[in-house]
């Protein structure tokens, strides 16, 4: 496999193997979208891309590619299926935890499978307890995972699951397990109104031996300051943009060949849906908007490709944190707005089931509310005037 999946050593290589992508998968969204099954020969179609392996460091053989470069990608595969740019959002995630974390024949064996085309989905969030990371998975001597997970995004199609679990002594702990490992089960129990097609649903792990060599101290991880969580934003705000985009692409393809002018319109002398003022100016805001967002995305790209993936301090960590959660939230804001007004531009016959043109606002709430944006806000204004430090050593 590992001969037939390229790398990818510039970012103009990685951006056209993306577009290359997007334009194969978006002519199936709508029914993906309708079917609500697992993508499977999509997935294995990204798999082979190359594109899984982008910011695999240089000295483990990767091309080390930037957020940037890992914005645009999700940004573009997004706008043609944001579910899809969705499944891959933890593997990227996972690959800067062993880039910086990992043990030297750790990095070798993972990362040697990542640029063979292996994929790594996560098992980290679980239901029933205070909150999602209220954690009841147990590394139990052996070691042997025992425990059920939920929003496994990836996990049902991947080759590798990183799975966060509790040792004995109560510490957090991650461990990679191979998708067919015996005692894994990973369900197909996704049942949401979007982003249907990332089916991240239950996972089980039953006496799953787990090789030693592959545990991680991930409670070390997040309490120093570090860019993994601000990285991992900033894929999640990536899929916000383009959903946006893909949002006001669809609008502007339904008012040029299908939408009709009111009569109002016409009275005023519109002889086609593009001729109206109010359509004009409605279309016009919401492009800004999404040209802001996207804007503001390769804004925070670029402060977190300044401060490295190991920032110098606390101080470097929250501005980075804080860049990506002012994307994030604003791009999350925009998708849903865009996604919505499109329906007011575009007339009643858009909301006809057969343009599915709701995915977009139903991936785009599903999404949105991945995080609290509120918090985003909060913490950006905490910052600016106290100079109040984010939690988590810097990060959102």
């Amino acid at each position: 496999m590992a001969s037939e999946v390229p790398v990818l050593r510039s970012p103009e290589a990685a951006l056209e193997a993306a577009r290359a992508y997007a334009a194969e998968i978006a002519p199936g969204a709508a029914e993906r979208d309708r079917a609500g099954t697992v993508p499977r020969d999509e997935l294995t179609a990204l798999d082979a891309t190359g594109l899984l392996g982008i910011t695999v460091p240089a000295q483990d053989g990767g091309p080390g590619l930037g957020p940037p470069v890992l914005a645009d990608v999700v940004r573009t595969i997004a706008a043609a299926d944001p579910a899809i740019a969705q499944t891959p959002q933890a593997h990227w995630m996972f690959v800067d935890v062993l880039a910086v974390w990992d043990t030297p024949d750790q990095r070798r064996r993972l990362f040697g499978d990542v640029l063979a085309g292996a994929r790594i989905g996560n098992a980290l969030a679980e239901r029933g307890g205070l909150h999602a990371q209220d954690l009841r998975t147990r590394l139990l001597p052996g070691p042997v995972l025992e425990g059920r997970k939920y929003y496994c995004t990836g996990a049902l199609t991947s080759r590798w699951i990183a799975v966060s679990a509790l040792d004995e002594a109560d510490r957090l702990r991650l461990a990679f397990v191979p998708r067919d490992a015996p005692g894994v089960t990973v369900g197909e129990d996704w049942d949401v109104m979007g982003q249907r097609a990332t089916v991240s649903g239950t996972t089980t792990f039953e006496q799953v031996a787990v090789d030693p060599e592959l545990v991680l101290d991930y409670q070390h991880a997040f309490a120093v300051p570090q860019q993994l969580g601000a990285r991992a934003q900033l894929v999640h705000a990536a899929i916000e943009a383009g959903i946006a985009r893909g949002a006001l692409d669809d609008a502007a393809s339904y008012l040029r060949e299908r939408a009709r002018p009111s009569s109002e319109a016409v009275r005023a002398g519109a002889g086609a849906a593009i001729e109206d003022p109010h359509v004009l100016h409605g279309y016009g805001r919401l492009s800004a908007r999404v040209a802001a967002a996207e804007a503001l995305l390769a804004q925070a790209a670029a402060t977190l490709a300044e401060i490295g993936l190991v920032p110098a301090d606390e101080q470097a960590a929250a501005r980075g944190s804080l860049a990506v959660a002012a994307a994030k939230a604003f791009a999350g804001e925009v998708a849903v707005e865009v996604s919505s007004d499109l329906f007011r531009l575009c007339g009643t016959s858009a909301t006809a089931s057969r343009h599915d043109l709701d995915r977009h606002w139903r991936n785009a709430r599903t999404h949105s509310v991945h995080d609290p944006m509120d918090w985003k806000h909060h913490h950006i204004a905490a910052y600016e005037l106290g100079g109040v430090l984010p939690p988590n050593h810097g990060q959102l």
